[in-house]
Formats: C-alpha cells, sequence, structure tokens
C-alpha cells in the first residue's frame, strides 16, 4: 500500500500553509520532511493524520481498507511528548496503549528504547531525552501501518538514536511507511527527502 498526495492544500486562518504539493510514498520507505520552520512541515503530518482539514487536493492510500481513514492508519508522534508527569513511565504506557487499542506486552516497547529498569519512576523525573524516547515508545505499543514522527530524535543521544533507528527499520522492513519531519540527519533505510518552504499568503 502507498500514501498518495496530490496537489494538496492547507490554510489556517487564512493563509495559505501548504499549496499544490504532490508526493507518493511507496511500502518500505521512509520519507524526510525538510525546511525552515515555518514551511508547514508540522502541518503536513496534521494534516496526515487527520489531525487538521485538506482545504485543497486529495491524499489516500492505495490499497487500503475503504472502511479505515488515513487517520485510522496512523501513529501521531508530535514534538510535544504527551506525558503525565505524575504517572509511572509505565502507567503512561498503559495509558497510551489502552487508546491505542494494542495488546502487546508494555515491557517489550519500554525495552525497546531503554526505558525497563525505568519504569517505576514517576515521569516528572525523567530527563528530556528519557521523555522523548518515552513518547517514541508509543509506538511499538500498538500496530500502526504508518508513523508520522515530528523531530523524533529532538533531545535523544545517540543510543537512543540507534533504538529508534532500529524500530523504524523493523516498520520499514515490515511493508510500513515512517514520514518524519526534521532538521537532524536520520539515516533511515530507503529514505527520501521533500523539501518545503514558507508559502503563507493571505486569503
Amino acid at each position: 500500500m502507498k500514501l498518495i498526495v496530490d496537489k494538496l492544500g492547507v490554510r489556517r486562518d487564512g493563509r495559505a500553509i501548504l499549496a499544490d504539493l504532490s508526493f507518493t510514498v511507496e511500502p518500505g520507505s521512509s520519507l524526510l520532511v525538510l525546511g525552515p520552520n515555518g514551511a508547514g512541515k508540522t502541518t503536513l503530518l496534521r494534516t496526515l493524520a487527520g489531525l487538521l482539514p485538506a482545504t485543497a487536493g486529495r491524499l489516500w492510500l492505495e490499497g487500503g481498507k475503504s472502511d479505515q481513514s488515513l487517520g485510522e492508519l496512523c501513529h501521531y508522534v508530535g514534538h510535544l511528548d504527551a506525558i503525565k508527569s505524575s504517572l509511572t513511565v509505565e502507567e503512561n504506557s498503559r495509558f497510551w496503549q489502552r487508546y491505542l487499542g494494542g495488546t502487546g506486552p508494555v515491557d517489550v516497547a519500554l525495552a525497546g528504547f531503554g526505558l525497563l529498569a525505568l519504569k517505576d519512576i514517576p515521569a516528572a523525573y525523567l530527563s528530556a531525552g528519557q521523555k522523548r524516547r518515552l513518547a517514541l515508545a508509543r509506538l511499538l505499543l500498538a500496530p500502526r501501518l504508518i508513523w508520522l514522527l515530528d523531530e523524533p530524535a529532538a533531545a535523544l543521544d545517540q543510543e537512543a538514536q540507534a533504538a529508534l533507528t532500529a524500530a523504524v527499520t523493523a516498520r520499514l522492513g515490515g511493508g510500513g511507511l515512517v514520514i518524519a519531519a526534521t532538521h537532524q540527519p536520520l539515516d533511515w533505510p530507503n529514505e527520501h527527502s521533500l523539501r518545503l518552504q514558507p508559502t503563507a499568503r493571505a486569503a
């Protein structure tokens, strides 16, 4: 199944953030969305996830199930970690697993990002990099065909970046698609890039 975006346009508050944007992502491919601040990278990911409406063009998954929206097939991890500080690492993970409809063992997801030894620690005590790893562990808690990642490597040390690359490699090896907005080189398998430029114009 491949993702097709054809002449996509998105407007917010009367301004064009994305205009006439077209691209295709094949199964097993990763797409890095590049560009300066304000170019619309986060807007693109949120639109693909179904969190923002497209105002022009089309986006669809060729070969996807007709009874599922594109957003239902996506994992979206934004630049905010969406972690409850008063809950432990394990409790945060179990919440997201229930919310996402996952059924696998939480410990496997935590181990995948080096967090198993910290599972009983309140999230408030985690470093910025550990919080980012906890947010990314959600990717392993429930299966999704498409991963949409906003600055996924922010605050990650080399070991955590290697864990992220391993998770992405496994997802791509299973025929999934990964799209990431990033300012950092990621060096992922079957990697392509899409560069955006600011297009905001008044209505």
